[in-house]
């Protein structure tokens, strides 16, 4: 009977498995009406399924082309959606007696989804780890079948468990501390054997990390982040992949990556995009070689892939409302692609806001990277925001060092700032001490007693030119090195995990002087927002005397004068030479809550203040 049982299960197994096509993956898994950019792409990924015959059931929508690839296993669909209507249809695919409907749903878009606002220099930013953070389900820690199956906090480089729930249930904290928006480290599935943690390497474009939450919870922290009035901004990595990817396991097809069948570094060189001297060796090496070995480089000189990574950003805005773009190593991949992209995502919604990473060393390097620059002319690559690594080296080392030199402390700062003419958008860029990739402002918790460089360096960062960002963590103080290894950039937040010792996250949790810090860093974050001197204003800076860097924010009749001392001895300057900025002869001073006389002559400085003066 069990033999005949057995006979029977294996007759319907064969059976079914004659008249079945198996798809492993749909991509988008639906879409909306009413896109600027007509044209849709799905991939299909199934077992030989590229001698199919394809219909759709749309009343609204046309089939226009179904592109065949090298590998069997993959289909790709071009949709026309020009008088396409919200609408359930099905995509039916026929292999001889085989057949497989996929059922497939345009979705109406929400109102006013094309006039979202971006991040600009009103915001703040407040850069997150996830797997760093708070972890607020331990039952996601570990997902069975990932991978890497452990948690370890001892361990720098294993997961430590943050996720989207940590997040959310410190949203208050993030909201009191007085920024206004939060971007986030890589969310995406990365289902790698090791270092998974920090997301670079992904493995699934359309699914977060099931070890942070799942797509529903991503939505669910982003709509709960509005609701307390901070934007998202969500990293993306169109660069490279992670070789755990289908994409890279079965590859497409030969020109899905840049060196497919054998391994080459890059350079890490991407001044080779705008070098006149650069050789082709240099150029191709820098952009098409790999970051590194776990992660290959995606060749978007690929239409298909290009269409792939341009649909796929523009589905995430989209279905989780995200306010903004990081996008990491903007460099390292093709130039007019990636100037396609942000051209097609600005055109879709014209208020939004894309940072790329433009890791360069001059400012004149990072220039060449935002949008209309007149050194990349007659190209353009429509890249609104580019960060200001060259300012953060300059604002790590200027707030220690006493001197008159041009090139160092308070000069150094000024130097760097006239130079400002080399970049198209001075507003637009992204100012920062640290981030997840270079040592914090302070390395060593032992330098973290020198309270007065952390008080002139987030003011400075807070009312410069530009979008600020904060590291989650610089307002308590945490310390780590670069040299000590990136997981130790990327440490816990002190109280976001059941039974951690503190918890930073309340005032009674943090020390006497990790609140001072924290209490001037919000005092002041606070002062900030909603300040159109400083999102708005003019700039103007007068060259340091006496070791002191004396500036003014002006807009619409208001100004704010900040004065930074930067010498380790008690300074007096004369206030004749700053009289076209000093309006009246009291102002109040948002530093200290007092009222400073400016009726004299000079103005006696205390080593290291700083003053922030409101007219």
């Amino acid at each position: 009977m069990k033999k005949l049982f057995l006979s029977i299960q294996l007759s319907l197994f064969f059976a079914f498995s004659a008249y079945c096509i198996e798809i492993k993956t749909v991509d988008p898994s639906f879409w909306w009406t009413g896109m600027k950019n007509s044209e849709l792409q799905i991939l299909l990924y199934g077992e030989d399924i590229a001698s199919c015959e394809v219909e759709i059931s749309s009343q609204s929508a046309r089939l226009t082309n179904k592109v065949v690839l090298e590998n069997p296993n993959y289909l790709l669909l071009y949709l026309d959606l020009s008088s396409a209507q919200p609408e359930k249809f099905d995509i039916t695919l026929r292999k001889g007696k085989k057949k497989k409907i996929i059922p497939y749903e345009f979705k109406e878009r929400k109102p006013g989804s094309s006039e979202r606002e971006g991040f600009h220099a009103g915001d703040v930013l407040y850069l997150i780890m996830p797997d760093r953070f708070a972890n607020g389900d331990p039952g996601n820690d570990v997902v069975k079948g990932m991978l890497e199956e452990k948690v370890d906090r001892s361990e720098q480089y294993a997961r430590h468990g943050g996720d989207f729930k940590g997040i959310t249930d410190h949203l208050d904290y993030i909201a009191d501390l007085g920024v206004t928006a939060i971007w986030v480290n890589p969310v995406l599935e990365n289902n790698m054997p090791e270092a998974s943690y920090h997301g670079y390497a992904t493995t699934d474009y359309y699914k977060v990390d099931r070890r942070f939450g799942t797509n529903e919870e991503f939505v669910d922290m982003i709509e709960k982040a509005h609701a307390k009035e901070l934007k998202i901004v969500m990293d993306m990595i169109f660069n490279h992949c992670g070789s755990e990817h289908f994409f890279f396991k079965d590859k497409p097809s030969g020109d899905w990556f840049n060196f497919s069948d054998n391994y080459v570094q890059t350079s890490y060189k991407t001044m080779s995009q705008f070098d006149p001297y650069a050789s082709e060796y240099d150029k191709i090496k820098a952009v098409d070689g790999w970051f590194v070995k776990e992660m290959p480089d995606l060749n978007q000189r690929n239409p298909h892939v290009a269409k792939y990574l341009i649909q796929n950003s523009i589905w995430w805005i989209e279905y989780a409302g995200i306010d903004g773009i990081r996008q990491d190593t903007h460099p390292y991949a093709d130039y007019d692609m990636m100037a396609r992209w942000c051209k097609e995502v600005i055109e879709e919604y014209p208020d939004f806001n894309i940072v790329g990473e433009t890791w360069l060393n001059s400012n004149v390097g990072v220039s060449f990277w935002q949008k209309d620059s007149k050194l990349a002319w007659p190209r353009n690559s429509y890249l609104p925001c580019v960060m200001d690594f060259p300012l953060s080296g300059i604002m790590n080392r200027a707030f220690d060092e006493e001197t008159q030199e041009w090139d160092a402390g308070m000069a150094a700062i000024h130097e760097y700032l006239t130079q400002d003419i080399v970049y198209a958008d001075p507003m637009n860029l992204l100012v920062f001490l640290d981030n997840h990739d270079i040592s914090r402002f302070y390395r060593t918790p032992e330098q973290t007693a020198n309270l007065n460089r952390f008080k002139q360096a987030v003011t400075f960062l807070l009312t410069v030119r530009g979008i600020p960002q904060l590291y989650y963590g610089t307002e308590i103080l945490m310390a780590a090195d670069k040299g000590n290894g990136d997981g130790t950039l990327r440490e816990d937040f002190p109280g976001g995990w059941p039974g951690d010792t503190r918890s930073a996250f309340t005032a009674a949790g943090r020390t006497e002087r990790e609140n001072e810090a924290f209490n001037f860093l919000k005092n002041l974050l606070h002062w900030r927002k909603g300040n159109e001197v400083i999102s708005k204003g003019s700039f103007k800076h007068f060259a340091p005397v006496h070791a002191t860097y004396v500036y003014e924010r002006k807009y619409n009749g208001k100004s704010v004068v900040v004065i930074l001392c930067g010498s380790d001895q008690q300074q007096t300057i004369e206030l004749e030479r700053y009289k076209e900025v000093l309006p009246a002869d009291t102002a109040k001073d948002i530093i200290s809550g007092t009222k400073i006389d400016l009726s004299q002559s000079t103005l006696t400085l205390l080593p290291r203040s700083v003053m922030l003066l409101e007219f």
